[in-house]
């Protein structure tokens, strides 16, 4: 088992020190100053850190938004590089309590909520919400607090696509419980009754081992820790 962080804090710490003194008596070194110092800690590993989730499931719903060819796409406060990488193709309005603040070609930003989105109902014709739900309600990023945030955000979105629409849904499922106030962990199938008037068209997952595992049966995980439900609703 690991350490935990914490208790490598003194060696890492030691460790930058020393190579800070090494780098500074190098013949060609720069004076270095301790205002310009930028200790990075956690880097030294023997593989690239990535965060398994979002890096599956943007490509997850990159490869099945590409499919589809949508002639707009609508996203609610996913990861936003991940959106700005999907305006390289197809036009995007994006939609956030706290607006992405750049301006480029194919992309739209405009103030909205998860809870109350800013379109007539079965409007919306290609629409996703990547690990974002978990977070409503909680007040993580100035929004009320709600105990019932992730159901009505799913409500929401569900009440917003259109005939044939589809929704790309993501958020951490497994053993229901409250990680106040960062996220929620939902059973995988309440995901479904908060979107009962959709159709459940694909359920993916990256489990708890982080692997991704395309097209299987949510009920496998309603025991996960903090597993990623990868869900694609549409309105028949």
């Amino acid at each position: 088992m690991r350490p935990p962080v914490l208790l490598k804090w003194p060696f890492l710490v030691g460790r930058y020190c020393r190579d800070w003194y090494r780098y500074q008596r190098m013949p060609e070194a720069p004076k270095l100053t301790t205002l310009d110092s930028y200790p990075c800690l956690y880097e030294r590993t023997i593989t690239t850190f990535i965060d398994k989730h979002y890096f599956y499931q943007g490509l997850w719903a990159m490869r099945r938004i590409a499919v589809r060819k949508p002639e707009r796409h609508v996203d609610v406060g996913s990861d936003n590089r991940w959106v700005g990488w999907l305006t390289t193709w197809v036009p995007v309005t994006s939609i956030d309590i706290r607006p992405l603040d750049v301006e480029i070609d194919n992309l739209e930003c405009r103030t909205g909520s998860v809870v109350s989105l800013p379109f007539s109902d079965e409007s919306v014709d290609s629409l996703s919400c990547l690990h974002v739900v978990e977070h409503v309600g909680l007040g993580r990023y100035g929004d009320p607090l709600d105990p019932q945030g992730t159901a009505r955000a799913c409500g929401e979105l569900s009440r917003v696509i259109a005939p044939a629409g589809m929704l790309y849904l993501s958020l951490p499922i497994g053993t229901p419980r409250v990680c106040f106030n960062a996220h929620r962990v939902t059973d995988p199938m309440a995901v479904l009754s908060y979107c009962r008037n959709l159709t459940l068209h694909e359920f993916s997952v990256i489990d708890d081992n982080e692997h991704l595992i395309v097209n299987t049966d949510p009920q496998l995980y309603r025991e996960a820790t903090y597993a990623c439900g990868l869900y694609i609703f549409s309105r028949n």
